[in-house]
């Protein structure tokens, strides 16, 4: 009686799970068989969308992508709150007094508040030497004794520019002034009537510098422009080096041309890369957003799209470059001896875009702007100081498209060359001779 029923359930917990095992390994397959035949990428490049989509899943996949983004949208964070933290809080005075303090010396104390970035609190003392001793502690930052001057704890030099120097120094001149008026038989009612008083205007000869957001938008956008070109860079230059070096290019070259992989490769890689400088720039408006920065005012979003598309015509001219120079290589010394003098137009591209970034910009990087090797950093640093119009920035994107096609065309006669060629690095004489 007990086989009888242990013999069956035995059987059923067999056969379920086989059917279980069977179901499995069916929707493996048919996970592969959607993932070959219902690629988007494939249905639109084809084979080299095939390859694009397995470069795109290698990297989302790997732990460099994850923590590269991460740093990323950490570095905006910080970019964005720390300025606007900055810009909102105003520096808190305690301004200490003796006795009673009369409503003239008030109001003068806070119209000099009002005229400097600062926030004032009034904190009676009963003493001299009480108000002496809170100066010693900290319990206050200066003490106005009537008419007759102000005491702090250390001497404040004339050249000091901090933020409380400015507002002693305005104060004490403000007091001086009241007192002057008074002593010249001035009443109080007219000593307020010209504390009302405007001042004249200011008209300057040169205009004044506009886009002060737009500046700082630009000093960022180069800093990740030139961080994200270094690691897509590396990530095609080392991607070609590795597939040669382990011969996985021998088999892939079985069944596709060497330029399908390589358009496979450069727009696997393009792709990853714009959804993380996507997913960055999204990250940096909603926060911008949700804390009242000055991204979106002025020119700001104007920088940051015009940043974001010379990412991408960036990489699609230095892609080909860098998968040009790792097929001449299969070993990490190599790779580093062949992308020294390749960055060499990066790093001086961002050297003098961030030197321009803050200031006027220079013929040099007005010149810049129109090669494709420094386009990508000079011409959002042109646009952030509003000197470049829609017709320049358009001629220079069409140079740089222009040129990305004939670097295609010459990185792939350089990739079929030498890809396939093992035993040292190869040289260009090598590839070129008959």
């Amino acid at each position: 009686m007990t086989r009888a029923i242990v013999y069956p359930i035995v059987a059923v917990v067999v056969a379920l799970s086989l059917f279980r095992r069977l179901r499995r390994r069916r929707d493996r397959g048919q996970q592969a068989r959607r993932t070959r035949t219902d690629n988007p990428l494939s249905g639109l490049f084809g084979l080299i969308g095939m390859i694009a989509a397995r470069e795109i899943r290698e990297r989302l996949r790997g732990r460099l992508f994850r923590v590269v983004t991460i740093v990323l949208l950490l570095v905006v964070a910080a970019a964005v709150v720390i300025p606007t933290i900055h810009s909102s809080s105003k520096q808190t005075e305690h301004v200490g007094y003796v006795g009673t303090l009369s409503s003239t010396l008030r109001e003068e104390i806070v119209s000099t508040a009002r005229q400097t970035p600062v926030a004032i609190r009034l904190v009676g003392e009963p003493s001299l030497p009480a108000a002496r001793a809170a100066l010693r502690d900290g319990t206050v930052d200066l003490v106005v004794d009537g008419d007759r001057g102000l005491l702090v704890d250390t001497p404040i030099s004339a050249t000091d520019s901090s933020t409380g120097a400015q507002f002693v120094h305005s104060l004490a001149t403000n007091i001086g002034i009241d007192k002057a008026l008074r002593a010249a038989g001035i009443t109080s009612t007219q000593v307020a009537e010209l504390r009302r008083a405007k001042a004249l205007p200011v008209t300057s000869l040169q205009p004044a510098p506009k886009h002060s957001a737009a500046r700082s938008t630009s000093v960022i956008g180069v800093i990740l422009v030139f961080i994200m070109l270094t690691q897509y860079l590396t990530w095609t230059l080392m991607g070609v080096m590795e597939e040669k070096a382990s011969r996985v290019v021998e088999v892939l070259l079985a069944t596709v041309r060497p330029v399908q992989l390589l358009g496979g490769k450069v727009l696997g890689i393009g792709l990853t890369a714009l959804l993380q400088a996507g997913l960055v720039v999204a990250f940096a408006l909603v926060l911008a957003k949700a804390v009242g920065s000055s991204l979106l005012t002025g020119t700001g979003p104007l920088v940051v799209v015009a940043t974001l598309v010379w990412l991408v015509l960036g990489y699609a001219f230095y892609s080909w470059v860098y998968a040009a120079a790792g097929s001449m290589a299969e070993r990490q010394d190599q790779v580093q001896s062949l992308a020294l003098p390749l960055s060499i137009p990066l790093i001086f591209g961002y050297i003098v875009s961030l030197t321009s970034a803050g200031g006027n910009p220079s013929v040099l990087e007005k010149v810049l702007a129109f090669l494709p090797p420094t386009a990508p950093f000079a011409m959002p640093t042109l646009v952030a100081a509003g000197d470049t119009t829609p017709w320049a920035f358009l001629v220079s994107a069409a140079i740089s498209v222009v040129a990305t096609i004939g670097m295609a065309r010459v990185a792939s006669a350089i990739y079929r060359r030498a890809v396939l060629r093992t035993g040292g690095r190869v040289r260009f004489r090598a590839l070129f001779a008959r």
